[in-house]
């Protein structure tokens, strides 16, 4: 049981950084914050959790069971992810490719500590057993300081070469060609051996330049995740499930006339449409595994969405499930997302894995939470940099979709601007 007491926050903006930095004394940490970013479909503009009181830690053999126990029994909040190499628990695959950061395959905790920000209105739930804690905590969150952040170089080193990169993706066009698979996500990673760096720093400078509706600063013990991502990979609210796959990416301009110039192309261009539509059609196979019958629908089909640093072509596909429906199941039948798979799906990631240079792990899995009732939200975990301080090893991916139409120079460029706000905050 929780004691919940609410307060009214006169400087959001403020307290939501003082919130980060007091956040820093626990071993488990998530951040989730929408930086006021209009969507739809949103609980929270920022939600902190800390200090597991019970946890759940895993590799991907019968992860989705054991997660599906773990929420059950609690009942509770829960936060934490879900790597993509739980595709090994979904289907019959492997993972075999280099890994540098050793996270688990699947972690979650049940918070002892959780503020819920919606405006100026605070809800803070605290387990039972600490909530004498409750107004000495907010006290010093009150008189936490706000630190200038201060610039850092990390010495960054590519995983796959240009040249390696381009004829990778002309053996992916060749087994498109074939037949084998219409469309594929294939990423690559950058990364930077022997390093320490600032976590909190790094993800503050990486959420200021990039304000993602879906950042998350993710910390256990000495595995971090900073993201700036902007999508969803899967919410439930009651009986209706929401997916928000982004496929097609464009540049910003600081010209106004070219950077709606670049809006328009990227909405009439036909391989990025093709793209989305493709899993946009993945999307209602997978959620139709829970589906009630006849209630998959397209709710938006390649709307455009601009974001800091790119704009993004995004659907929206929602369903809905019984009330029996167990949510961790919703996640299972889905998993990993179509935007980071490809279609036909099982196909894509066995060609993923055949010509990628790195373990994915959390990289294109997700993060996010489920509600005591069982309503959950993950975001997709793209645009992030993940750190190991015990490895001291640091790692960001970026990928791009081949399809028949694909450019491999092209698609090599699209990794760039993906990777540009990561390069930015580490050199």
């Amino acid at each position: 049981m929780r004691t919940s007491i609410y307060k009214n926050i006169s400087n959001p903006k403020l307290f939501k950084e003082q919130l980060i930095i007091w956040s820093q004394q626990f071993r488990e940490v998530v951040f989730l914050d929408s930086n006021a970013y209009n969507q739809k479909y949103s609980s929270y503009d920022c939600i902190l959790a800390v200090d597991a009181f019970t946890t759940i830690k895993t590799d991907s053999h019968n992860a989705f069971e054991d997660l599906k126990q773990y929420q059950q029994t609690t009942k509770d909040w829960l936060f934490g992810y879900l790597t993509y190499d739980l595709k090994n628990n979904v289907e019959i695959l492997h993972s075999h490719n280099f890994d540098g950061l050793h996270f688990p395959d699947l972690f979650f905790f049940q918070p002892k500590k959780l503020f819920l920000l919606k405006g100026n209105q605070l809800e803070i739930q605290y387990l039972r057993l600490c909530d004498d804690e409750l107004e000495m905590d907010l006290s010093e969150i009150n008189q936490c300081s706000v630190f200038s952040v201060e610039g850092s170089t990390v010495k960054v080193e590519q995983r796959v070469s240009k040249e390696n990169y381009l004829e990778k993706v002309t053996k992916m066009l060749e087994h498109i060609h074939r037949g084998d698979i219409y469309e594929a996500n294939f990423c690559m990673e950058f990364f930077a051996e022997n390093t320490t760096i600032n976590p909190i720093e790094i993800y503050q400078k990486l959420n200021t330049i990039s304000q993602p509706p879906f950042a998350v600063y993710f910390k256990n013990h000495t595995n971090y995740l900073l993201c700036a991502s902007p999508e969803r990979y899967l919410r439930k609210e009651n009986t209706k499930v929401i997916s928000q796959p982004i496929k097609g990416t464009a540049k910003r301009y600081a010209d106004k006339d070219l950077d709606e110039k670049e809006k328009v192309d990227l909405s009439n261009n036909p391989k990025e449409r093709s793209e989305n539509i493709m899993v946009v059609d993945l999307v209602r196979n997978d959620l139709s595994h829970t589906a009630t019958k006849g209630s998959v629908e397209v709710e938006e089909l390649c709307g455009i969405y601009s974001f800091e640093q790119v704009h993004q072509m995004i659907s929206t596909v929602v369903s809905q499930v019984e009330n029996t429906t167990s949510p961790v199941e919703i996640l299972r039948t889905t998993f990993p997302m179509g935007s980071m798979t490809g279609v036909p799906k099982i196909s894509a990631m066995k060609i993923i894995e055949e010509l990628e240079a790195t373990k994915r792990g959390l990289y294109s899995g997700a993060v996010g939470y489920f509600k005591p009732n069982g309503d959950f939200d993950f975001n997709v975990v793209i645009r992030s940099i993940l750190y190991s301080s015990s490895h001291k090893y640091v790692s960001f991916s970026v990928g791009s979709a081949i399809t028949s139409l694909s450019n491999a120079e092209q698609e090599y460029e699209e990794c760039l601007l993906k990777a540009k706000a990561m390069f930015e905050v580490l050199s």
